[in-house]
Formats: C-alpha cells, structure tokens, sequence
C-alpha cells in the first residue's frame, strides 16, 4: 500500500483572526462568508429573487464541488477534549497507508414502523400520510421515552407520538377537543423541524420548532414548548421558500437556519443567530449562499436530470456536525402526477468540522428509495430532525418515504400519497472506517492535544490486532508508550480501552502536543478518544440521544 502524506499549513493563523472552535479550527473575521459560488458562469441569486433557476433542464453550467477550507489548512495543534473522533476525512490524520472504507446504514426489516392508522392520518378524499417533514424525533432523558412530532396527511396538521423503544408507537390525545394526537396550532404544514434544546436557561423554550406553510416566497413561523404539546403564539420569519428547517450548532451555540433557495437549481442559504427566536427575523440579505448539489452528485441514469438539493438537515455527533443532503433527482413534479409516482430523493452524508463548510467525501445514498410500484418507500425519502438516535451499538437513521398512489384519483397524481416511516441501522460511528489487510498498515495523527486520561477505540478485529504508540510532535517515541509497551487488542467492539504493560495513563501528557500512531492488522478502525472518565464516555454529543444518555452527550 501507498503511503498518504497530508499535508498541514502551519500559517493558517497568520491569515485569520476570527472565533478559535473547540478543535483549534480559526474562522474568518467575515462570518458566515459570502464568497462561496460552486460556478464561476453562474453567481448564486439572492434569496429573495423568484425567478432562479428552478427547471432541472435549465442548469447547464459546471458546478463544482464548494471548498473546505480547514482540510486544505488544518490546525498545526488539534485539540480533541471533545467527543469520539472519526475518520470521515483526513483532518486528524498526518501519514497512513491504511484505506477509508465508507459503510451503509441497513434498512429494518420490520419497516414501515409508522405509517397512516387514524382518520387524522387518512382524511376522506384527500392524501394518506404519517411521516416527519423533516418534524422531529428525540429520545426525552426527563420522560425517557421517544418522541416524535410528524406530518399528518399532506399538509394537514402536525401530530406527536411517543414510544417505549423506538419502535413501537402510541398516539396520546392531546387535543381534547378532537380526541386525537393534532398539535393544536392555527398552521398548515408544508415542512416544519422540532428540535429538544438540552442546553436552554428557559423552561418554556425547551423544543423550539419552525414551520413553512405551503407556498413559494414568504414567511416562515417559529414556536417555543415547554413541553413539546403546548406552544406558544407564532413568531413569523424572514423570508424563505418551502422545506425551509434549522439545526442547532452547539459546538458555537448557534442556531442555523437551512433557507432554501434557488441558485442553481433548488439551493440552500444560510443564517445563524445565538437566539432562536430573535434569529428567525431576518432580513432579505442577511442569509447566505451555503450548499448546493454538483457535478459529483449524479444524475439518475434512466431519468437523466441535473441533481438538486432539496433538503439540508444536521446534528451533532461526538466531535463533529453531521448533515444528510437530501439530494433530488427527478421527475419534475408534472411528470410524477401524470405517472401517479412520488420523485425520486435519497439521502446521502455531509460532514462539517466549522458548521458551515460540508465535506461530501461519498456521494453514494445512505439511504435510497426503492423505485419500485408497491414499495413503501418507492420515492421521495426525506431526514428527520435530529437525523438518528444512538441506541446500544448502533445508530438509527429514521426517514420518511412514499409509496405514491393513483394518478387518476389522488390529488396532485398521487405523488405525494401514502408517506410512512422507518428505519436505517448503522455501528456507532461507523460512518466510515481505516481498514489494513493481513499485512497491516499505520496510521500517524497530527499533532494532538487533550486533557484525560484514558485511551479508547471503536474497533472492528477479531481476527487481527491493534497497538498504539505515543510520539511526541517530532515523531519521536515517548518512553513507556511504544509498540511493545503497547498491548495487543482485538476483537469487535464499539469502546474498548488501549493499555499499556507498565498501566501508564495519558495523565503525564495531558495539555501538550503528542502523536497518537495505530499499528492495525486485519480490521477496522472506526474512531479513537481521550476520556478522563474510566468508563470511557467520550463528552461529546449523541445526536438526538437514546436510552442511557442525560442532556445529549455522552456524560457519566
């Protein structure tokens, strides 16, 4: 195998002065940035303007893949007190010859977990539906339980559920008037996002939702629950365009707003404000250009349609921002009424060390819709708020999807009809792996910097082998932490502990530079941390939780 030398610029510093984040990544002084086009032919249009490029058949021009600049810059020192680090990129690694493997999330045999059962949910004479766009669903440490907040028909209403497990779901009445599970809100749904803020001073504004209603160009509506049933009146929002929805960044306790737009095609812009309700009021030129679909994003073959980004919604996750792009590749909308079959979407990952700049490193779908007459999830596949939950070992990505329905009967041809949710399972952290052969391989950091204790790993080796060794900035091995001081560990394990024979702890390194260099064999490694804890929790975040985790970090 090749070795891969990555290269590191050790002035970064002298050309910025901005925010300094939690990995020692520094910022420009101009934030969020305005310069980013993917194509020089073509300057994104403001996010007010109606009349971009909205016809598939009219974008034309290349579209490059946007930059991110802390990979080709990386911090001379990367500090990592926070959260399980994964090897989604090459931000962490300066010389390896292992390979990256990117692996899939499986869909549950027992899907659709949830789908249209009550009248709310199957109104007469008008489309089926019981699935988030994108809505919400957060495991609540307080009630431990799973909740849900989701789109009722099309358009209808938003509807909560709560569930034991994740899996199986009760709809309580929290409508008296109606006796069923409708949010009583004097709104109609086109997209919306719940978000639990774990890290809020205020009661009453711990789930924060935001809404669009149907329609083109207008605004958006914001609300604050004490309680995730009971919301407050509405706070309209600047101006944006349909699946419009927000994230929370609290690696910068920023709100974000995900604005979609037209610039090349169907677009998004971008605006972030510490508060979220104050946030929400933006000005016309106040959101930026942000993320778009390019020219590595292809087009489906049998269709042939430029792809478009139809959707951007994230989380964070140990040490980083995850993000699914919901990547749309046709039909037209009057195409898929005339053919009674919902468009075709599917979800592929994004990740973001700064919360602003995506690193897209496989464009394969995550999650994919079947296409196929009859399937529950033929088309139109869509994220959730919160993306996934962390239960045991595994991630669980839940997304919605329809089946479509009849062209001659349904409103809007059907397309739209019959939406249901299930399940996608991955390994924790297990977006991507370094992987060695028989003949093993290494792989050497950056320069490190931490204040625990305690070594740990997610690694995949039953047959192979594991050690480490400690080197301080010059490469050089620090007494007491090389290859056979280092014990052999193996097996499959999502956090297992590295030793060394003489017990030594990382105690005496803490707060200085130092090199971290794997020795691995036969296996997969899928991410390493420092815990001060000997239990090995990682301090960082889990998403929208799951069972065993308090306030969405992985705390004792």
């Amino acid at each position: 195998m090749q070795i891969k030398h990555i290269k590191s610029d050790e002035t970064l510093d002298n050309h910025v002065s901005g925010e300094v984040l939690y990995n020692g990544i520094v910022l420009p002084q101009e934030w969020p940035p305005r310069n980013l086009t993917i194509s020089p032919e073509l300057a994104p249009h403001e996010l007010n303007v109606a009349y971009g490029v909205d016809d598939p058949h009219e974008i034309s021009a290349p579209r490059a893949p946007l930059p991110v600049p802390y990979l080709a810059a990386p911090p001379s020192v990367i500090s990592i007190d926070v959260g399980r680090q994964l090897f989604v990129d090459d931000f962490l690694i300066e010389q390896t010859d292992l390979g990256r493997c990117f692996h899939k999330a499986v869909k549950c045999p027992d899907n659709p977990i949830f789908y249209a059962e009550t009248p709310l949910e199957k109104p007469i004479g008008r489309l089926a539906g019981a699935a988030p766009k994108s809505g919400g669903l957060w495991w609540d440490p307080r009630s431990l339980e799973f909740k849900l907040w989701y789109e009722s028909g099309w358009c209808e209403a938003l509807a909560y559920a709560t569930s034991p497990d994740g899996l199986h779901w009760n709809r309580p009445c929290i409508n008296p008037e109606t006796g069923d599970n409708q949010l009583k809100l004097d709104v109609l749904p086109d997209s919306s996002t719940v978000f639990l803020d774990h890290a809020t001073n205020d009661p009453g504004q711990r789930f924060k939702m935001f809404v669009r209603s149907p329609g083109h160009w207008e605004a958006g509506i914001a609300f604050v629950s004490v309680d995730g049933i009971h919301w407050t009146t509405p706070t309209p929002s600047g101006t944006s365009a349909d699946r419009s929805t927000i994230f929370y960044n609290p690696f910068r306790k920023k709100w974000v707003y995900s604005i979609r737009s037209l610039a090349y095609g169907r677009t998004r812009h971008y605006h972030e404000h510490e508060d979220f309700l104050t946030g929400v009021k933006w000005e016309d030129d106040e959101p930026v250009f942000w993320a778009s679909a390019d020219d590595l994003d292809l087009p489906d073959p049998e269709i042939g349609y430029p792809a478009q980004l139809y959707n951007v919604d994230a989380v964070a996750y140990e040490s980083i921002m995850v993000g699914l792009f919901e990547i749309l590749r046709g039909p037209n909308n009057a195409e898929c009424a005339n053919d009674g079959r919902p468009k075709i979407t599917d979800l592929s990952l994004a990740y973001s060390r700064d919360g602003f700049h995506w690193d897209r490193p496989d464009r394969s779908s995550l999650i994919a819709c079947e296409q196929t007459v009859g399937s529950w999830d033929r088309g139109y596949v869509q994220s959730v708020g919160g993306l996934f939950t962390v239960v045991g070992d595994e991630l669980w990505f839940y997304y919605s999807a329809a089946q479509g329905g009849c062209k001659d009967t349904d409103p809007e041809g059907g397309m739209y009809a019959n939406r249901s949710m299930g399940i996608a399972r991955l390994r924790r952290d297990g977006f991507a792996s370094m992987q060695a052969s028989e003949k093993g391989g290494t792989l050497t950091t950056r320069p490190l910097r931490f204040s625990g204790t305690h070594l740990w790993v997610n690694l995949d080796c039953p047959e192979g082998a594991l050690q480490v060794e400690v080197l301080n900035p010059a490469g050089e091995i620090i007494e007491g932490f090389s290859k056979s001081d280092s014990k052999i560990t193996r097996g499959d394990h999502t956090k297992v502990k590295v030793s060394w024979g003489n017990d030594a702890d990382l105690a005496p390194l803490a707060n200085q530079p130092v090199r971290f260099k794997f020795y691995l064999t036969n296996g997969h490694l899928y991410s390493f941390w420092v815990s001060a804890s000997v239990t090995g929790c990682s301090g960082g975040y889990v998403a929208a939780g799951g069972p065993g985790f308090w306030g969405g970090m992985d705390t004792d």
